[in-house]
């Protein structure tokens, strides 16, 4: 069961005996004295709830109910004041707060009302658990990687389209992914049970495209580069996809099909067919962040077909990565592991990387250093360089640095 309570009041004697109560209930007080000092503590993960008094000196109780509320808005916040005022009360309700009492209040009473918050707390905290255990088994949290933003949205999508039994079109640049990103929708739909068919568009005729369909048995056929399928092979697909219990098809290109499609050169009604559902993935470049994070995974999986140790992927090896576009996205990144893992990867002249590897490497060792100064604590550090936390957040993710490594 949960204990933690992350009391806030400005006045001494009060925390010690507001902590007192709760300890005496064998609960954990986290005391502090002002907003500084306890968003610190406030996480979408804290194991527990918060007490905290309306006035006080610069941001009162109202500012961390709404620090609060941005950050997990089932993170239960009960508001103390001393002023019996129904407007402050109606403020605090209506603005999200869990409960609210006025101080001083009966040590049962606080209690009885922090118990039902901490049960509340605890019910979501396991709902999540369960839900991540859920999500971390299932193909797209196995195959996808990435902890950008636009990769927990692509991982969404992919399981909201694996829910239906539409046709999907599958689009992207080259490099990003589209036969896995097919198979994965497949691997989590209905049917992951029935065959999974891979076929070239450039190389299908409407007889292998008819034992295709045929082998699929009411499963998924996948078709690579779909623009290039001749004009008789389109009018079979279109005829097969009217079929009863036919196979799901997953299309894939590179290319516009809708300018293809206006170009004369594929067929309308097999477009608006193919087009149900579309699925777009992300160009590496729209999400760089996830470049270490991707290098890694490769890193760790060519090292482990090829029997190798893995190599340190050092603050230099990372800062080349990021220095680059990389235009055949996450299959030139792939290559570039493989590389990496055989000892040829070249870095360049004495390691450089040339102007923006090196503001890379500045910037990280700046980030690292300021991080080290205040022993991980993210809301000094980014103080200290004088950046917005979002911002400051952001750069961390970009480097896979985390604050937890540098605390004592």
């Amino acid at each position: 069961m949960i204990r933690k309570v992350l009391l806030v009041d400005d006045d001494r004697a009060v925390r010690e005996a507001l902590s007192q109560t709760f300890m005496l209930a064998d609960l954990q007080p986290i005391p502090t004295g002002s907003y500084i000092e306890a968003k610190d503590h406030i996480s979408a993960t804290f194991p527990g709830v918060i007490v905290s008094d309306i006035r006080m000196p610069g941001k009162d109780g109202f500012a961390l109910l709404d620090l609060v509320r941005g950050v997990d808005a089932d993170l239960p916040v009960i508001l103390l004041t001393g002023e019996g005022d129904i407007p402050m009360a109606v403020r605090g309700i209506t603005g999200g707060a869990f409960d609210f009492l006025e101080k001083p209040c009966a040590p049962s009473d606080l209690l009885a009302v922090v118990q039902k918050a901490l049960k509340t707390r605890a019910l979501v905290l396991e709902n999540r658990a369960l839900k991540r255990a859920l999500q971390s088994g299932d193909a797209a949290a196995r195959m996808i990687f990435g902890r950008s933003a636009l990769a927990e949205e692509l991982r969404d999508r992919v399981r909201t389209l694996a829910r239906t039994s539409a046709n999907v079109l599958i689009t992207g640049e080259p490099g990003t992914g589209i036969p896995k990103i097919a198979e994965v929708i497949h691997l989590i739909s209905a049917a992951s049970a029935r065959p999974f068919r891979k076929i070239a568009a450039a190389t299908t005729s409407p007889a292998s495209l008819a034992e295709a369909f045929d082998s699929a048995e009411g499963g998924s056929i996948f078709i690579e580069e779909v623009s290039e399928l001749t004009p008789a092979t389109q009018w079979a697909l279109q005829d097969l996809m009217d079929g009863d219990g036919t196979a799901r098809v997953l299309a894939g290109t590179h290319r516009d099909l809708g300018a293809e499609t206006s170009a004369g050169r594929f067929h309308a009604e097999l477009f608006l067919r193919l087009d149900a559902m579309r699925l777009r993935i992300p160009a590496l470049r729209e999400r760089p962040e996830d470049i270490p994070v991707l290098f890694r995974s490769y890193v760790a999986q060519a090292c482990e077909q090829a029997a190798l140790p893995e190599p340190p992927i050092t603050p230099q090896v990372v800062a080349h990565l990021m220095a680059q576009d990389w235009p055949g996205n996450s299959r030139a990144l792939m290559n570039a592991a493989m590389r990496f893992s055989l000892g040829l990867m070249e870095l360049g002249e004495d390691g450089e990387t040339g102007l923006a590897g090196q503001l890379a490497r500045v910037e990280r060792t700046l980030l690292e250093d300021a991080l080290r100064r205040h022993q991980g604590n993210a809301t000094l550090a980014a103080q200290t360089l004088v950046l917005p936390r979002k911002t400051f957040y952001d750069k961390l993710a970009r480097y896979g640095i985390r604050p937890e490594d540098f605390r004592a």
